[in-house]
C-alpha cells in the first residue's frame, strides 16, 4: 500500500494549483478525509470553498455533486425518491446527489431543519433510507458543508446534534497579497481547475483510511485526549462541553495527522494541532460569557494551555 504521507503530498500539491497559500488548511482537509469524517467550511463568500471541494474530487478521480441549499429544498432532493414507471407499472428509486464521493452542501444553514436532518443518517452511517428501503453509500464518502458566518438573515442555525456530525470545522480566510496577485495571473486565460488531473485513485484513499486506523496511540495520549474533553465539560464559560464523540474525533484526527507526517504513532503535539478544528464547533459557550467576548476558540486555547501534556519516550 502507498504510504499515507505520499498520497497526501500528491493530493495537496495538486490542489495547490487551484488553492494558493493554504497548505495548513489543506492538511486539515486531508486529516478529515483520511479519518473518514466530514467538513464544515465556515467562511465568507468568494474564498474558494467550492473550488476546494471540486479540486479534491478531481484529484482522486471521484464523483462530485453540489447542492445549493435553499428554504424550499426538500429531503428527497438530496437523498433521492421513488418515481412511478408507467412502463413497468412499478416505483423505481432515482438516486439523489448524496450518492457520490464528495457532496458539497452549499450554505447548509439556508435550508430547513427537516432537510438538514436528511444528511444525518448519511453522514453518520454511510447509508440512506427512502420509503422503507436502505441504500448503502459507496466509500469513500464525504460531506463538505459551507455556511456564511456573517449573514444570518433567513437562516436556520445548525443544531448541536448536526454540528457534532462534522469531524472538523475549517475556515480558509482571505489569501495573502502575493497569493492574490498570482491568482489573478492564473485566471487570466482559464481557470486552473479545468486542467486538474487525478493524481491518486479511490483505492489509494481507502488504503490510507485503513492505514490511519492502524496508527499507534499510546495510553498516555488517550488519557491526554480524555482530560481535554473532560476539562471542557467543567469549564466555567462552557454550557455544553465535548461529548464522547469529540474524544473519538480527537483520537481519529490525531492518527491521521501522524500518518500524514510520516509517523506510525501519535504525539501530544498532533492532538494540539487538530484540537481547534475538532472542538471549537462542539463547545456551547454560555450567553453571559459571549457577552464578554469569550469564544470557543479562546476556550480551546485555554484548555490546551492548562491540561498537562504527558511526557513521551522518544519512538524508535
Amino acid at each position: 500500500m502507498t504510504p499515507v504521507n505520499e498520497v497526501a503530498k500528491r493530493i495537496i500539491s495538486n490542489i495547490e494549483q487551484v488553492i494558493l497559500g493554504k497548505r495548513a488548511e489543506l492538511i486539515q482537509v486531508m486529516v478529515a478525509w483520511f479519518s473518514e469524517g466530514h467538513i464544515l467550511l465556515e467562511d465568507v463568500p468568494g474564498v474558494a470553498k467550492t473550488m476546494l471541494a471540486r479540486s479534491l474530487a478531481q484529484s482522486l478521480g471521484g464523483d462530485f455533486k453540489r447542492v445549493q441549499c435553499t428554504p424550499d429544498l426538500l429531503p428527497g432532493d438530496i437523498t433521492g425518491s421513488s418515481i412511478f414507471n408507467p412502463k413497468d407499472a412499478e416505483f423505481e428509486f432515482r438516486a439523489g446527489p448524496i450518492f457520490t464521493q464528495i457532496l458539497l452542501a452549499d450554505e447548509i444553514n439556508r435550508t430547513t431543519p427537516r432537510t438538514q436532518a436528511a444528511l444525518l443518517e448519511a453522514m453518520a452511517e454511510r447509508r440512506v433510507s427512502v420509503d422503507g428501503v436502505t441504500y448503502e453509500l459507496e466509500p469513500p464518502f464525504m460531506v463538505i458543508a459551507t455556511q456564511n458566518p456573517v449573514d444570518h438573515e433567513g437562516t436556520f442555525p445548525l443544531p448541536e446534534a448536526q454540528l457534532d456530525r462534522f469531524l472538523v470545522r475549517l475556515s480558509l480566510g482571505y489569501p495573502g497579497k502575493d497569493e492574490e496577485i498570482r491568482m489573478l495571473e492564473l485566471l487570466r486565460e482559464a481557470h486552473p481547475i479545468d486542467d486538474l488531473e487525478p493524481v491518486v485513485s479511490l483505492k489509494d484513499v481507502l488504503d490510507c483510511q485503513k492505514q490511519v486506523r492502524a496508527v499507534h496511540v499510546d495510553p498516555k495520549v488517550s488519557d491526554y485526549i480524555v482530560n481535554i474533553i473532560r476539562e471542557s465539560r467543567d469549564h466555567d464559560d462552557v454550557a455544553l462541553g465535548g461529548s464522547p464523540r469529540a474524544s473519538i474525533a480527537l483520537y481519529r484526527t490525531g492518527q491521521a495527522l501522524a500518518a500524514i507526517r510520516g509517523r506510525d504513532f501519535v504525539t501530544p503535539d498532533d492532538i494540539k494541532r487538530v484540537a481547534p478544528s475538532v472542538l471549537t464547533h462542539r463547545l456551547i459557550v454560555k450567553p453571559e460569557s459571549r457577552l464578554r467576548k469569550i469564544t470557543s476558540e479562546l476556550i480551546v486555547e485555554e484548555l490546551l494551555e492548562e491540561v498537562s501534556v504527558p511526557a513521551m519516550r522518544t519512538q524508535a
